[in-house]
C-alpha cells in the first residue's frame, strides 16, 4: 500500500492570452473550477494507473464532493478529515501555449498536528510507501514519524523552497524532481546538463534514488551506478498543468506492480503527455485504458 499526506486544492483556473504583467487587468476567456493540489492529483493519478493509495488530508467540510471524487476513482479516503476551516486552493492562469502560473493558498492543508501524523503513520505497515509533497506542514516531524513506523519515503519537494535544505532528505528512498529542484538541491546553475545534476544529486544524496524530469528533454532515473533514459514523447501541450503529478502517480503505480524501472518511467510518461494535451489538473489525468492503448 502507498500512503499519501498530501494537500488537497480546489484549482481556481482562468484561461488567458497571456499570463498577467505586472499592473495589467487582463479578461479571462474562460473559467473553470476542479480538484486540484499535488497530493490529490499524484493519489488520483495512482488510483486511475490501478495502483492502491490512501490519502491522508485535511480538506473544509464544505467541499466534501473533492473528497467523493477522488473515492470515486479509487482512492481509500478513510483519513481525509472534513474541517470547519478553509481549504487549500489555487488560482492558475493557462496561457494560449499552455504555460501557467499559480497563486497557492494553502489553507486546511497546513493544519496537521504533530499527534495527527503521528497516529497517520501508525495506521501504515513497515515497508508501506509514503509519498510527501511540500505543501502541507511539519514535513520534519512527519519524515521522522515515518522513519521510526519503517514506511519507505518517496518525497516530491515541489513547490520548492529552502525549508526543504533543511529536511532530512537522506531519510527517502526516492526523490521526485524537475530541473529547478534539482538545481536548488545540488547548488549548480539551472542551466547544468542533466549528467551535471545527476552526478551533483548523488554526491549529495548518494543513497537515495532519483526521478528527474526534464520536459522536452525526458526523463532520468538514478540510483547508486544504476540510470535509465526515457525520451520525451513528441506532443503539442494545451495545459502543462498537473504533468509532474500524473507522472509521479503512474510511476509509482508501475513500482507497486514491481515494474522494471525502464517501464516504470514508459508509463509515467505516456501519461504524462497524453494529460498535457487537455485542460485542467486532475480532469486531465488519463486512465489506464488510455494509456496502455497509447503506449502500444
Amino acid at each position: 500500500m502507498l500512503h499519501n499526506l498530501g494537500s488537497i486544492n480546489l484549482d481556481h483556473f482562468y484561461r488567458v492570452p497571456h499570463l498577467v504583467h505586472p499592473g495589467e487587468t487582463l479578461a479571462s476567456r474562460s473559467y473553470h473550477l476542479g480538484l486540484g493540489g499535488k497530493g490529490a492529483n499524484q493519489s488520483l493519478a495512482m488510483a486511475l494507473a490501478g495502483g492502491q493509495v490512501c490519502h491522508w488530508g485535511r480538506l473544509g467540510r464544505q467541499d466534501g464532493w473533492a473528497r467523493d471524487r477522488l473515492a470515486r476513482a479509487g482512492v481509500d479516503v478513510t483519513h481525509v478529515e472534513l474541517v470547519d476551516e478553509p481549504s487549500g486552493h489555487a488560482i492558475i492562469q493557462v496561457d494560449d501555449h499552455g504555460e501557467n502560473a499559480i497563486i497557492l493558498h494553502p489553507g486546511a492543508n497546513h493544519g496537521f498536528t504533530r499527534q495527527h501524523r503521528e497516529r497517520l503513520c501508525e495506521t501504515a505497515l513497515p515497508g508501506d510507501w509514503l509519498l510527501v509533497q511540500n505543501e502541507c506542514n511539519g514535513l520534519p516531524e512527519l519524515l521522522e514519524s515515518a522513519r521510526k513506523q519503517g514506511l519507505a519515503i518517496a518525497f516530491n519537494p515541489a513547490p520548492m523552497s529552502d525549508a526543504v535544505l533543511a529536511l532530512p532528505l537522506e531519510t527517502c528512498q526516492l526523490l521526485f524532481i524537475n530541473r529547478g529542484e534539482a538545481a536548488w538541491l545540488s547548488g549548480l546553475p539551472e542551466t547544468s546538463d542533466a549528467q551535471a545534476l545527476l552526478a551533483g544529486l548523488h554526491e549529495r544524496l548518494p543513497d537515495t534514488a532519483t526521478v528527474l524530469t526534464l520536459g522536452s528533454e525526458g526523463a532520468w532515473y538514478q540510483s547508486g551506478g544504476e540510470r535509465h533514459f526515457q525520451p520525451a514523447l513528441p506532443v503539442e501541450p494545451v495545459d502543462t498543468t498537473g504533468a509532474g503529478d500524473t507522472f509521479i502517480g503512474y510511476f509509482m503505480a508501475a513500482l507497486q506492480e514491481q515494474r522494471a524501472i525502464p517501464a516504470c518511467l514508459a508509463l509515467a510518461a505516456h501519461a504524462a503527455a497524453l494529460g498535457v494535451q487537455h485542460p485542467g489538473a486532475a480532469d486531465s489525468i488519463p486512465s489506464r485504458d488510455e494509456v496502455e492503448r497509447f503506449l502500444n
